[in-house]
């Protein structure tokens, strides 16, 4: 059995994807001939420094973005086989977001706010039950300036997971936080993986993090320098940095 299988079967395949950007007159290779494959309920870190091309990746992955060539496959479907609006049924049908900054609507209460992400799908779990999964039951009435970061960040990931997602994508989810609430935020990210069996993909600069992960994948310049299965794998409880 595959590293890729240690977990589940595969879900999602992407097959020698590459993307360039134009900056100006530069042509800026952010991806190179990527090929990699997620098995289901695997928690998978993304490491790599700014520019490694971890966040094109998972924006593609996610259906944000297209690549210059290559292929994405979820459970054997190519995910840019139907155009844009194929990829936004599938972002709204199997992906949840959970973002650096929380973007969460201001004049919502926390409640409200996961209540927009469960009105476009077809079988949503209760706001309420999101919130208490973050740890928030007794906070759904507050609005965001009445939150902390912390507790906005598990908001917006109580808003992802509301739509029972099958990916959930992270994109330095603790970026924005202290040492001790970005910990208690990958606690959470760690238990709907956990709990829910959530394929999960978090991508972060931060080695450190790397510890709670199934696998570890490292990018530099584009490229896959390194895929391996961590063997000993820590609650994040026990994370230092």
């Amino acid at each position: 059995m595959s590293m890729m299988d240690q977990v589940g079967q595969t879900v999602l395949s992407v097959d020698g994807v590459s993307k360039s950007y134009l900056m100006g007159e530069v042509t800026v290779k952010a991806l190179h001939d990527i090929s990699l494959d997620f098995g289901a309920g695997q928690l998978v870190v993304l490491l790599g420094a700014s520019g490694s091309g971890k966040s094109t990746l998972l924006n593609i992955v996610g259906g944000l973005d297209v690549p210059d060539s290559g292929t994405v496959s979820f459970k054997g479907q190519d995910i840019n086989a139907k155009g844009e609006a194929g990829l936004t049924a599938f972002r709204r049908r199997s992906i949840g977001f959970v973002f650096q900054f929380y973007n969460l609507i201001a004049s919502l209460s926390a409640l409200e706010n996961v209540q927009l992400v469960t009105e476009l799908v077809e079988n949503p779990m209760p706001p309420e039950e999101a919130l208490r999964l973050v740890g928030l039951g007794d906070r759904i009435n507050h609005f965001p300036s009445q939150l902390s970061g912390g507790e906005q960040q598990r908001v917006a990931i109580a808003r992802a997971v509301a739509k029972r997602p099958e990916l959930l994508l992270c994109d330095e989810p603790t970026g924005a936080l202290d040492y001790r609430t970005g910990k208690l935020v990958l606690e959470v990210i760690e238990k709907v993986n956990r709990e829910l069996g959530t394929t999960t993909l978090v991508i972060t600069h931060n080695v450190s993090i790397s510890g709670m992960a199934d696998r570890i994948i490292t990018l530099r310049s584009g490229e896959v320098v390194e895929d391996r299965r961590n063997e000993k794998k820590i609650s994040p409880s026990e994370l230092s940095w």
